[in-house]
């Protein structure tokens, strides 16, 4: 990794850590959901959660862009990134339709590995452009948690999903974090 990418890389293992637990949090709520009894106040907070944390990371990611836009030496990069993101999000609304057209309805059981599978692809790509050996790694492991989910019911695929993100994006961001403290 050359100098340059190692700095560029430091200030975005904040979004890893901030979108890591987001999406695991999301998994774990929608595996309490599906498979436990829980109360209508518990039931209350978690829709509020599902709701203004996205938000807050949605807001979070936008400011964390515009400041990096006073960086013109990372404007490369950062197109890269966005764009390989916002694929991913178009790839799954693709795949929805198709299924939809396909089989006339939405099997979650088959789309969630599917999405899982797409997002492993982003995963390691954004590792392969960062040059992050461990967001690499993460992502490949992230593919084969997708192929693990494929073998079991939905409630237990958000599990597998949620190890998943704990692999792929919340440790090498934790890492990434850490490192740059040290170095700084």
């Amino acid at each position: 990794m050359n100098g340059v990418t190692k700095n560029r890389l430091k200030k975005w293992a904040i979004l890893f850590i901030v979108w890591g637990w987001l999406m695991l949090f999301g998994s774990v709520m929608g595996y309490v959901e599906r498979s436990m009894a829980y109360s209508f106040l518990l039931e209350d907070i978690m829709n509020i959660l599902q709701i203004a944390l996205p938000v807050i990371a949605i807001a979070f990611t936008i400011y964390f862009l515009v400041e990096q836009r006073k960086d013109k030496r990372g404007k490369r990069l950062r197109i890269s990134l966005i764009s390989l993101w916002i694929a991913l999000v178009v790839s799954m609304v693709i795949v929805n339709l198709i299924q939809q057209n396909v089989m006339h309805e939405i099997d979650f059981e088959l789309q969630h590995p599917l999405f899982m599978v797409l997002t492993a692809f982003a995963i390691t790509t954004t590792g392969l452009i960062l040059r992050y050996r461990f967001l690499i790694m993460g992502g490949v492991l992230f593919g084969l948690c997708a192929l693990a989910a494929s073998y079991l019911k939905l409630p237990e695929q958000l599990l597998v999903e949620s190890l998943a993100w704990l692999i792929a994006f919340i440790i090498p961001g934790h890492l990434l974090y850490a490192r740059n403290k040290k170095i700084n």
